[in-house]
């Protein structure tokens, strides 16, 4: 019999200022190091996925966000270069209260606001993916898993 698969659930904010999005430039984590992604973190135990998209975007860069304000923007089923599944809830805004700060120097070298559809090279492709299936009004979709025959 299959094993259930366990995955990881990740939660993303896409803070919006007209056609930009904010992104943060990790360091010191020891994963994608000197690449950009969304706000975004782990999904910690008790806690609901739009809670864990207000703690993220508080304690990344400092603002806070009203869960009301928050829009589901897509849902992605990623498999990372390491094999490993996981979850992706992003969600998009243009409302939050407070200052847009580096709150985290120890995990991230700056925060930058970018055109939506032009992103640095070195954004994480998790983030790509999720920001053009949002972009493309995809509710949900896959990333990172190998084309099977058929699909």
């Amino acid at each position: 019999m299959p094993q259930r698969q366990q995955v990881t659930v990740d939660v993303h904010v896409i803070l919006e200022r007209g056609d930009d999005v904010l992104l943060c430039l990790r360091q010191g984590t020891g994963y994608r190091d000197g690449w950009f992604c969304l706000p975004s973190g782990h999904l910690e135990e008790g806690e609901t996925v739009i809670d864990c998209a207000v703690r993220e975007t508080h304690e990344e860069v400092g603002v806070h966000v009203d869960p009301a304000a928050l829009r589901p923007a897509t849902v992605l089923h990623h498999l990372n270069p390491e094999g490993q599944p996981r979850i992706g809830f992003f969600f998009a805004t243009t409302q939050w209260t407070g200052t847009i700060v580096n709150a985290e120097p120890h995990k991230c070298a700056a925060v930058e606001w970018f055109p939506a559809h032009r992103l640095p090279e070195n954004t994480v492709p998790y983030t790509i993916a999720g920001l053009r299936h949002y972009h493309r009004n995809q509710g949900i979709g896959t990333h990172g898993w190998p084309t099977r025959p058929g699909n």
